[in-house]
Formats: structure tokens, sequence, C-alpha cells
């Protein structure tokens, strides 16, 4: 059978077009995090920075190994439960991803990071704050933010060198995340001369702390410690109004230091009087902090968290490192990524050898008006 000329030409064209094509490599990065249910907003938050790395890094375009790269987003939802969060992690593994920026929750990201390690790919977490998760000191697991040491012992030391508190009382909400950074301010503000006059917990779906603060109430703290998340602190600053509990102050972590904690709060007095230390600088303060703020804004209006723009440099480094090494296998870029001297929108960023951040940043911020804002 006979081919016209201009139909052998497009033949020609169509295939050129096809090894075109074939020369693109496809590399995934995987995201996890609760994309549903109560703590949804920050992860929809984490997984935009995510998102808008990889979009800026395919609009500049990318060569590794000689091949044009496009980056894809493989997004999966954890729901803040270990279980969930094991079977994506999982999932991710059976896909094959290049690495993962991953997870909001310490208790998710901790059992998540076995998985990590057992298939050999890279997790950076921009969010889960527990130091438990970078004990075992495996190279597949890193964090870009201060860890529960740094900003429980900030918070205790703001409570009794800058306030002078004599007595507090804590709650947590046994997740990892929240018993864990209630135990290091217990430490250290006992080490400080902080009597801690009553231990009190919840847990992390409860929303009636009455019992509880009626018994701290009569043991009179001056202070009460919170370890969780916003979407308990805001009915529990209400409930505090209720018993009259407006003077004492009410610390917490970056869990509750986030500007919906003022909405679920409802106006509650005791909102003024909140103390809460994010990792980090705030976003003023950050190398690339107000620009990249505009254009996150920009693109995902009214979306902005906490964690996003550490997920967005979490995104980055791993790009980075690939570029360095020249390759997105794990074993070959995982080195390059140990050794990342990265200056990022949130910080220059480098890791010790367990994959901690070497001199992280802490912010301190209070509610003014009923919005967060951070301390000098």
């Amino acid at each position: 059978m006979k081919m016209s000329r201009k139909l052998c030409i497009a033949a020609v064209v169509a295939g050129m077009g096809g090894v075109a094509m074939a020369q693109e490599q496809v590399i995934r990065i995987g995201h996890i995090g609760p994309v549903s249910g109560p703590q949804a907003n920050f992860g929809k938050d984490n997984e935009n920075g995510v998102r808008m790395a990889i979009d800026e890094l395919n609009a500049k375009g990318m060569e590794i190994a000689g091949k044009k790269v496009k980056f894809q987003l493989v997004a999966e939802d954890d729901v803040a439960d270990p279980k969930q969060g094991t079977a994506a992690a999982q999932k991710l593994c059976d896909d094959k991803v290049a690495g993962a920026v991953a997870f909001l929750n310490s208790g998710v990201a901790i059992p998540s990071s076995k998985v990590f390690q057992d298939c050999g790919i890279p997790m950076i977490t921009g969010a889960a704050t527990n130091p438990d998760l970078t004990k075992p000191g495996w190279n597949t697991t890193y964090r870009v933010i201060a860890n529960d040491n740094a900003l429980g012992a900030a918070l205790a030391k703001y409570a009794a060198e800058t306030l002078k508190l004599k007595t507090v009382a804590i709650i947590d909400d046994r997740t990892a995340y929240g018993q864990g950074l209630a135990n290091v301010f217990k430490k250290d503000a006992e080490k400080l001369g902080v009597k801690v006059v009553a231990s009190e917990f919840t847990n992390d779906k409860a929303t009636d702390f009455m019992a509880i603060l009626t018994s701290i109430k009569a043991k009179k703290p001056e202070g009460i410690f919170y370890g969780g998340m916003y979407g308990q602190a805001g009915p529990m600053l209400r409930q505090m109004a209720q018993l009259g509990l407006n003077d004492a102050k009410y610390f917490g972590g970056d869990g509750l230091c986030v500007p919906e904690l003022a909405k679920v709060a409802a106006g509650a007095k005791p909102l003024d009087n909140v103390i809460c230390a994010d990792g980090g600088a705030s976003l003023a303060k950050m190398p690339g902090g107000t620009e990249w703020k505009k254009r996150y804004d920009a693109k995902y209006p009214g979306q902005f968290q906490v964690y996003s723009p550490y997920f967005y440099d979490a995104t980055m480094m791993l790009a980075d490192a690939m570029k360095r090494a020249n390759s997105w296998d794990p074993k070959v870029y995982i080195p390059f990524l140990q050794k990342a001297d990265y200056s990022g929108v949130t910080s220059k960023i480098a890791f010790e050898k367990n994959g901690e951040m070497k001199n992280p940043s802490y912010t301190l911020s209070v509610f003014k008006n009923g919005q967060k804002t951070a301390l000098d």
C-alpha cells in the first residue's frame, strides 16, 4: 500500500514527537496528610505547599541525567490516623515514588517512617515535631522544622523567666505529639522552678473539658499548658471562660498556634492569654517568606495555615538533591540529601546525622484582637 508524501511526513513528525515524549522522565513525589476530617485545613495547606513547588519546578524545567524531567504529585489522605498513614506510605512505596514530603501528625509519621525505611525511600516532614521520629537515625527520615524539645523548652522558659509564673497545670491529648510536647514542657518548667499542680489528659476527639477544668480551677494555677491541636484548644478556651478561668495564661505548641484558633475559640476571653510556639521563623522573618506568601495566596486564596512553606522547601530540597546527584534513584541521591546546604524560603537548611535540622529556629506568638501575632 502506497503512502502519500503528506502522510509520510506526518508519520515521521509523529514519530519524532513520540521520541521526544519518551525522553521526558516523570518523577513522582508523594504527599501524605489529613486532607479530610477535622484537621483537613492543615493537611490541604501542606499538600498545597508540595503542589506549588512541583508546579514551579515544572514551569522552570529541569534536566537530570540528560533527560527532561516532569515532577508529578501522588497525594494520599491519612485522616490523621496511624493505620491509614502506614497504609498510605506502603502505597507510595508500591507506586515507586522517588521521595515523599509528608505528615502533619507525629503519631502517623513515626510508624510510617519505618515503612519508608524498609522500602528505601526518603521522607521529609515539615510539621511532625516529636523527637522520637529521628531517634532511629535512618538515612530516609528528615525534618525541616524545630522539634518539640525546642518548642516545649521555649514555652517553659517564657513561662518561668518572662512571665514569672510559679504554678501551672498540664493537659495533653494522649497523641504522640501532644503528650510528647507536654512532657518536654513539664520537665523544663520544673527545672526552672515552676510547680506543676495538676497533670490531666483527654483525647484528640474530645470537646467537653468541664470536668478537667473544674478540677484544675480548684488548684488555682497561674498557667495551663495544653499539648494538642486547635480543634480541642478552642472549645477548651470557651469552657475556661464559662468557669471564670480568664486570668490563667494558656500555653501550647504549633498544633494550636494557628489563625483558626481564634475562630473556634469564638471570642472567648482566655484567647487573650494564649502564648504558643511554632517551629521556624515568622513569615515576615523568613528569607523568602513574604514574597512566597504572595504567590501562595494568589494560587490558594484563604487556605494558608502554618506549614506549607516548609513542605514547599522540603519538595524543592528533594529536587535539588536529585539534580546534584544527577539521579532520581533514592539509593543514589540520598547521600546528597544528607549533605544538603539549601537556601529555602523558610531558612538555610542542613541536616544533622540523624536527619534533624541544624540550628532550627522557633517563634512565640500571642493573639491580639483575635489575630495571631508574633512576639518580638
